[in-house]
């Protein structure tokens, strides 16, 4: 034990210029992770059809702050005189943006151009609300520096789509299988704790909030009917993982596509299926984005592994 903690302190003490590969690409993923859940849970309170311009609050209400708290001149010209007069469509890309990159640094997929999105609008928001009282303006620096860190490092090396796709002609490797169990798995187990907490008012059009707004993280809203659902997508994704098959993966992935699209066009009622809402929509499209690409690959023979190191990526 004693040195076990020495070789910890020493290494600790010498210049950061190293790291065991494992280790770091799997922090790497970590930090993926963490960015891709800070969209998901912020995607929620993007409410169509207007979006808060009606009542001047939700993300019009943001967005007017680049105008009445300027922190860049032409910016503010530019929400003033063409975002603003045109707010819906603006509104629904805001929404349509974030919840892309949710999904896409959920599961790690197309990191880089996620990550580079990232950074675009991780500035504009800045530019929007870094002046407006009482926030505060190094979120937004740190929210540029994460993305970019993502563009630049190997963070869809482990549990990630990018992880395991392939060129044309190559064979996919045994981690295709392990990524879509593993999604299966986590949609198992959102499931279950949604059917836990649905069990106090199963039909409620909102349902019950799997996370909360004091830790800002959620893996949205479910009713029984939504838990239910996710218990679905989570028995196709590993039985398909087990099998090997991709019309099992294909058909977990039309489970979540049909669910996130009742979910958006119901997102403007208060009566909703599912009792989800925007986040609750993003994370069913993760299993999209998974079992999609993956079912193509769950078919093909499958090699041990693409280069030495491969099962410390993932």
């Amino acid at each position: 034990m004693s040195g076990s903690v020495s070789t910890a302190t020493t290494w600790l003490r010498r210049p950061a210029v190293d790291a065991p590969p494992g280790v770091s690409l799997a922090v790497l993923a970590g930090v993926r992770v963490l960015a891709g859940l800070l969209w998901l849970y912020n995607v929620a309170w993007k409410q169509p059809p207007d979006f808060g311009q009606s009542s001047g609050s939700g993300v019009y209400g943001f967005t007017r702050d680049a105008v009445d708290h300027p922190v860049f001149p032409p910016y503010s010209w530019v929400v003033e005189h063409v975002v603003l007069p045109h707010f819906t469509p603006f509104g629904w890309a805001v929404l349509v943006v974030e919840s892309l990159l949710a999904v896409a640094l959920l599961t790690g997929s197309y990191v880089r151009i996620a990550a580079l999105v990232g950074v675009a609008q991780s500035l504009a928001i800045g530019l929007s609300v870094a002046q407006t009282p009482g926030e505060w303006p190094w979120s937004y620096w740190l929210m540029i520096g994460l993305h970019l860190a993502l563009v630049v490092t190997a963070s869809g090396a482990v549990l990630a789509v990018d992880a395991v796709r392939t060129e044309p002609g190559e064979r996919p490797d045994s981690r295709v299988p392990r990524l879509v169990g593993t999604w299966g798995v986590v949609f198992g187990l959102t499931g279950a704790v949604a059917l836990a907490l649905a069990a106090g008012d199963p039909w409620a059009s909102s349902g019950a909030s799997l996370g909360g707004s004091g830790l800002s993280v959620s893996l949205g809203t479910y009713n029984l009917l939504g838990a239910a659902v996710l218990l679905a997508v989570a028995v196709l994704m590993l039985a398909a993982a087990a099998l090997r098959r991709g019309v099992v993966a294909y058909a977990a992935a039309v489970v979540a596509g049909l669910a996130a699209l009742s979910l958006y066009i119901q997102l403007s009622r208060t009566d909703v299926w599912l009792g989800g809402n925007n986040t609750s929509a993003a994370f069913l499209l993760c299993a999209v984005a998974v079992a999609v690409p993956m079912g193509r690959l769950l078919d093909r023979p499958v090699s041990g592994g693409r280069q030495q190191g491969a099962d410390a990526r993932g």
